[in-house]
């Protein structure tokens, strides 16, 4: 029987013929899906509230239909919830996509039969992708373990509901069946830290080549399977060569992983949402050079058409607002979509950067509620990130999670600081040594934060020790170990931090 990898390779150049010819005509791929979309909509409720009947240009829609969130969506999309068609966009959702909001409650992502196809088909281009360009296309000969939410669909007034990763599991394609893990059973099971136990008894068994998921679970299944079988991963899966990746960047936990994996494997980074499927990693997988990354391939065909903020002037009454034709290199943007499951103008909350502008490349930066600027520093995820990755460099430190919060009262007339809560897998032997290393990084990418610093405004960062498992502990203690939760890399508040310091 001839393998599935050697077809594999065949499909893979005709995928990337698909894929590079609209990245060579980016500017015409959203002009035209943009008229698309406004053609779409203008008979649905929010076309006609919003005269999409009188819009003929991207300025017209500037002027016509305001930036939005969940919270200005919400009226509409509980009316669709209700039963009625043809609000938001024509028809019923497929789909509701449900998520937790910090603000909102549960949220309810609406994935209409145009949409859905685009959840799958990224995925499977980035995976092809990565078959073009390095020829590499054993993983799909062996298992493939995909970490996510629960299957488990429920239905109200005729539209289903679940968890984005769940829903997704239902079009895993026919020729990877077979090769698929868990089984649908072991998907099912509602409490995280059974699943996984489950999930490693049913795997250390298999020839697994393809993992994927959040780095900070997968770490967990890791260190199970290590538990268990009291050997590294790639002692277990001697053919495990793959790893799929998203919802956080990959960099601080990657040292970490790659010990308990036991060698430096290919990774490819995604960028999905319940929002809709935004970028993927088309190069440089054997990630060489991990801090300057060379960034995402943004999706410009695939249903959804962009509009991009200056982080800095978001909160501005005035802000500017553009198009990827007036983007530019290295300015941190949030990120506005507007797509054909009937979102518009919408607001994700994440934080971009472009690294490439031919093709159209980036990097997440963070989330724009998730940033210190407590005395104007505006510090965000991308910046400690990499002031910690830098940090560890050259040293035998491995950190497995942190989080960073502003101290705006300390005790005894002490000056503000920005206090660091990390988790270390293993001890340093001179805490002042690396407090003075990430500050030094941290005054390096932020001027503002330097000028604070030399200003005797704040003083120098601190860091505070997480036990072993702490953040794991606080996870579970407010529901949320495990799928697709994270821990936010930073906060304008000490919310998170003060709960942490009982671990």
């Amino acid at each position: 029987m001839i393998p599935k990898s050697f077809f594999s390779k065949i499909y893979a150049k005709h995928i990337a013929k698909k894929v590079y010819k609209w990245t060579d005509n980016p500017f015409e791929t959203q002009e035209k899906l943009f008229e698309n979309l406004i053609f779409d909509a203008k008979n649905t409720s929010f076309g006609k509230d919003f005269k999409f009947q009188n819009i003929k240009s991207y300025n017209d829609f500037k002027k016509s239909v305001p930036i939005s969130n969940y919270e200005v969506l919400k009226t509409y999309i509980e009316r669709v919830r209700k039963g009625e068609s043809n609000v938001l966009w024509s028809g019923k959702p497929l789909y509701f996509a449900k998520t937790s909001g910090t603000t909102s409650g549960s949220k309810y992502i609406p994935i209409s039969k145009e949409s859905m196809p685009y959840h799958v088909s990224a995925a499977k281009e980035a995976l092809l992708l990565y078959i073009y360009h390095t020829g590499k296309a054993d993983f799909i000969d062996g298992k493939i373990i995909f970490l996510q939410g629960s299957p488990i669909i429920d239905k109200v007034n005729d539209i289903k509901i679940g968890r984005l990763s769940g829903i997704v599991a239902h079009y895993v394609p026919k020729y990877l069946q077979k090769n698929r893990l868990p089984t649908w059973e072991t998907n099912c099971i509602d409490d995280w830290e059974t699943k996984v136990n489950t999930i490693v008894d049913e795997t250390v068994v298999e020839d697994m080549r393809l993992i994927s998921g959040i780095p900070s679970w997968v770490q967990m299944y890791f260190e199970k399977i290590i538990e268990k079988e009291g050997k590294n991963v790639s002692e277990v899966f001697p053919n495990f060569s793959l790893f799929v990746y998203g919802g956080v960047n990959y960099e601080p936990y990657r040292q970490n992983t790659e010990n308990l994996i036991g060698k430096k494997i290919d990774s490819i980074e995604m960028f999905p949402a319940s929002e809709g499927f935004f970028a993927y990693q088309d190069t440089n997988y054997d990630n060489k050079n991990s801090i300057k990354k060379d960034g995402m391939l943004l999706l410009l065909n695939h249903g959804i058409f962009y509009e991009f903020i200056p982080a800095a002037e978001f909160f501005n009454e005035n802000s500017t607002r553009i198009t990827i034709k007036d983007v530019a290199l290295g300015v941190n943007y949030v990120m506005i979509i507007s797509t054909n499951a009937g979102l518009w103008a919408y607001n994700v909350g994440d934080t971009i950067e472009f690294t490439s502008l031919k093709p159209f490349r980036i990097i997440v930066t963070g989330r724009i509620k998730h940033f210190i600027s407590a005395f104007g520093e505006h510090v965000i995820a991308k910046e400690v990130e990499q002031a910690l990755q830098e940090s560890l460099i050259n040293t035998q430190l491995k950190v497995n999670e942190f989080t960073v919060a502003p101290q705006v009262n300390p005790t005894n007339g002490e000056l503000p600081y920005h206090e660091w809560f990390i988790e270390f897998e293993n001890e340093p032997d001179n805490l002042n040594e690396l407090v003075k290393k990430i500050d030094g990084k941290m005054q390096k990418q932020n001027s503002y934060y330097l000028d604070l610093i030399d200003g005797k405004i704040l003083q120098t960062l601190r860091i505070t020790k997480v036990s072993k498992n702490g953040f794991k502990d606080y996870m579970r203690s407010i529901g949320k170990l495990g799928g697709q939760n994270k821990i936010p890399r930073l906060s304008n508040d000490r919310k998170i931090v003060d709960e942490l310091k009982t671990y």
